[in-house]
């Protein structure tokens, strides 16, 4: 995530280059400090682990449940198509920008800037005139989004911890599946997302992406082994689906649909990455290799998810792992992994926000600010998250509102907005506007839908969450094992 702080540095920096002083924007990390593409680039290998690791996150561990608001058929394809539809949206991003960094003799153009440059050059006068605003709404819609990863993580973490500590005392070292446990909840879920929160403002004081790369490293350490586990027990014994819905209520699909477009987080990436390539023209065979292994990931884990735990899926797929320590292990190196990537995901809207809120004020108060909205963004999250204690809802949510437009409609509106002058073929236009109204649906009612089912209550609610369960009695049960 390193490398998606420098480029929404740099989009922050051209966008408030006159507040800035020279000291700070010399001393701010832009996308010109990055070394050029051909010099000590990212190799094949190197470029293919980052796009993996900015693809897979907690998202994944929900998609045994998107799986069970689809259906066992229809959730499967749609995930196909979904992932089939963001990685050809990550081709068109990558083309518009290639083709205004030649327009424009520019060595290399993030999200924002060809957002706001194809602006310039659009027909209407008033959009003309008003091109800033889309670099504006792009890094406005890139907050929402990693925020919204944010308070995600504060519930993951909360939902494994309080899953750990109040079963403690009935843990065993047999690993068979989770049977009924009526267990009164020691301490609300908020306390434990309160617990976390101090920790996370002292991990977030860390500016330095050298020390946010060690942080990495330990966060796919921890990743990799317990996703390895998870596996290992999912592929063991699967009942037969036979009283498995093909298809779901059109109502849960919606929050499908949020859940899937999240997962697929990886958006922000594709022009960093390539303009830090040893080889850009590496790239392309590198994105679409990496992106196949991540739908084929995302598939398998959820469709096996959901054959396994069937009705009891819960929100993330730990919470339905044996009560044994051995998977108890996993909660906890998943949450380590996540408890690290916090820093890294924060690190983006942190490098949007904060050289702004340094500029208003003078040299004496840099520090005391730059910590103050630190320390602010960290309970901004928090406070998301205890308002809205469902980690299923908010990751559908999040999907919706932001993650829609990034993947889906702006590339497609982009390639319409670049390339509709220079004798665009009528096929591709209408793949463009099918594309974006397809995403555009997918907000509205993907967020209606989610808005919808955060105010209904807990007991009626479609979708499982652990912490719900815990207010009432936790009741786990796998009927089909």
């Amino acid at each position: 995530m390193s490398l998606l702080g420098r480029d929404y540095n740099s989009e922050l920096n051209s966008l408030d280059n006159r507040s800035q002083s020279p000291s700070e924007s010399s001393s701010s990390i832009t996308s010109e400090n990055v070394h050029p593409a051909g010099e000590a680039g990212l190799s094949m290998m190197q470029t293919l682990i980052h796009l993996l690791k900015c693809n897979i996150g907690t998202g994944l561990l929900g998609l045994p449940l998107a799986i069970k608001n689809a259906g066992l058929l229809v959730g499967p394809v749609s995930l196909l198509a979904i992932g089939v539809l963001t990685v050809h949206c990550m081709v068109i991003l990558l083309n518009c920008a290639q083709h205004l960094s030649q327009r424009l003799q520019k060595t290399f153009v993030n999200y924002g800037e060809a957002t706001m440059y194809s602006l310039e050059t659009c027909p209407n006068t008033w959009l003309r005139t008003h091109a800033v605003w889309g670099r504006y709404t792009v890094s406005f819609l890139l907050i929402i989004t990693q925020l919204g990863f944010c308070s995600v993580y504060f519930m993951f973490m909360a939902d494994n911890l309080q899953q750990m500590v109040e079963e403690a005392h009935v843990t065993s070292n047999i690993c068979q599946p989770r049977e009924i446990l009526a267990l009164t909840p020691i301490l609300d879920i908020r306390f434990y997302m309160l617990t976390i929160l101090p920790f996370l403002i002292l991990l977030v004081f860390i500016q330095n992406l050298k020390v946010l790369s060690v942080f990495s490293t330990l966060a796919n350490i921890t990743t990799v082994g317990s996703m390895a586990l998870i596996f290992e027990y999912i592929m063991q014994g699967i009942p037969y689906p036979s009283n498995l819905p093909l298809m779901a209520n059109w109502k849960t699909f919606l929050l499908f649909f949020g859940t899937a477009i999240f997962t697929f987080e990886g958006v922000g990436m594709v022009l960093p990455l390539k303009n830090q390539m040893k080889h850009p023209q590496q790239f392309s065979f590198v994105l679409y290799l990496g992106m196949s292994i991540v739908i084929i990931l995302y598939i398998f884990l959820g469709t096996l998810g959901y054959m396994k735990f069937g009705s009891d899926t819960q929100a993330s797929i730990t919470l339905n792992l044996p009560n044994c320590w051995l998977y108890q292990s996993v909660k906890l190196m998943y949450s380590i992994g996540i408890f690290f990537t916090y820093a890294l995901q924060f690190h983006v809207p942190a490098e949007i926000i904060i050289p702004f809120a340094v500029s208003q004020v003078s040299e004496s108060w840099a520090l005391f600010v730059d910590l103050s909205v630190r320390s602010g963004l960290v309970c901004l999250t928090c406070v998301s998250a205890i308002l809205i204690p469902r980690l299923d809802l908010v990751i559908s949510l999040v999907g919706s509102v932001s993650s829609s437009a990034l993947a889906l409609i702006i590339p497609a509106l982009l390639e319409i907005v670049i390339f509709y002058s220079e004798d665009m073929s009528c096929v591709t236009l209408a793949k463009d506007i099918m594309i974006s109204i397809l995403g555009l649906l997918g907000c509205i009612f993907g967020t209606y839908q989610a808005l919808y089912e955060l105010t209904q209550p807990i007991n009626h609610s479609m979708a499982n969450s652990t912490a719900n369960t815990l207010s009432l009695c936790r009741q786990y049960r796998n009927e089909n094992v």
